[in-house]
């Protein structure tokens, strides 16, 4: 893995580098039953949260017809391999727990080679949250760096681990958004594909996107995927649930 990442770091510096649009597609053609579908692959297993992975299907599914999403890993029908990640337009990792470390183990070397040399290759990657920690250099090695929680930063309302309903400027619009102890992403001046999608209320930043190899990475800290149930769970009014196209604008981010 080690010299493809040099690889793709030189041709990332020399500007060499594209990224690719839904419309170029993913993987052999004879794989693929629905040219104009945009096939996602959600991650389903230990190193997602309770329910985090049905969320995420069913905000993915509510934004159209369009968007064909199947559950995959280990316990799963499709696990995550080359051959199977080459049918996908998307691979999105959802929230997780706390243990970093302990969602890696779970996913496996064989899988992480698999997520890692599938975006290198073209593929995009969404990782929400936990999702986002995994992308960080130690991780799945996404983004040459590491995160670190939003919580505890200078001017950030939230102090601890709590669910939180916090304010986000979105793209240029004023949102609120659910939080469950979010990192927050680091600038890639170097980064051709680099853009800043959404900042937290100190003008840190919550979401952004950037390129790998001949892929694409969009990173949340917030969960812009969460539903009712997540606020009312947490004791949070609905009425400050963001409306879907803060979850739409990550997914046209990776298609760019």
């Amino acid at each position: 893995m080690n010299g493809l990442v040099l690889k793709i770091a030189a041709l990332a510096l020399s500007g060499t580098l594209a990224l690719p649009s839904f419309a170029a597609g993913r993987g052999d053609a004879s794989n693929r039953t629905d040219s104009a579908a945009i096939r996602v692959a959600v991650y389903r297993g230990p190193a997602s949260c309770e329910n985090c992975s049905e969320t995420l299907k069913r905000a993915i599914e509510r934004l159209g017809p369009k968007y064909r999403v199947d559950f995959v890993g280990a316990d799963e029908p499709i696990d995550i391999t080359a051959r199977n990640l080459a049918r996908y337009d998307v691979y999105a990792q959802p929230g997780g727990g706390q243990d970093i470390a302990g969602a890696l183990a779970s996913l496996g070397d064989e899988r992480i080679d698999a997520i890692h040399d599938y975006v290198a290759r073209g593929g995009r990657y969404l990782g929400l949250c936990m999702g986002a920690y995994l992308a960080s250099g130690s991780g799945l090695s996404l983004i040459p760096h590491e995160l670190d929680s939003e919580v505890g930063r200078p001017g950030f309302a939230v102090v601890d681990s709590d669910d939180a309903a916090i304010a986000v400027r979105w793209q240029g619009r004023e949102q609120t958004v659910f939080y469950q102890d979010g990192p927050y992403m680091l600038r890639a001046a170097e980064d051709p594909g680099f853009k800043p999608i959404a900042t937290y209320a100190n003008g840190d930043l919550a979401a952004a996107r950037y390129s790998f190899g001949q892929g694409v990475v969009v990173l949340s800290g917030p969960h812009p995927e969460a539903d009712a149930s997540w606020f009312e769970a947490a004791g949070i009014d609905v009425a400050r649930m963001p409306d879907t196209r803060l979850l739409r604008s990550l997914l046209v981010e990776l298609g760019r």
